[in-house]
């Protein structure tokens, strides 16, 4: 549990600084012997990742998500950190329940197998 809340918290703060499809490119073939290791799946585990990179791109300082949305609708950074607040805590609550009860991600997936 404590390494999987440790590579949540390094997903966030890589994801603030790096654009995605990079992290993935470098990440997974690090991350993914420890995840197998551990056993968590890794379908569980890129859906944990890839949530993890796209709040990361919604903060500052390189928030790809949050200067294309500020660029299309006109507003600040600071007004639109100040909308976003409730959306981006729901997300990391989501993030924590899909982190920690792994049939939330698990389920649809299983119904196409």
């Amino acid at each position: 549990m404590l390494i999987l809340l440790f590579i949540n918290v390094i997903l966030l703060v890589l994801g603030t600084f790096m654009e995605t499809l990079v992290l993935i490119i470098i990440l997974v073939p690090i991350l993914l012997p420890l995840i197998e290791t551990l056993g968590i799946d890794p379908v569980h585990f890129g859906i944990v990742m890839i949530i993890n990179l796209v709040i990361g791109q919604l903060t500052p300082p390189l928030g790809v998500l949050m200067y294309v949305t500020c660029g299309i609708s006109g507003t600040s950074i600071a007004q639109f950190m100040r909308a976003i607040r409730p959306f981006l805590i729901a997300l990391i609550l989501a993030l924590l329940a899909i982190t920690y009860i792994p049939a939330l991600a698990l389920y649809p997936t299983a119904l196409l197998r």
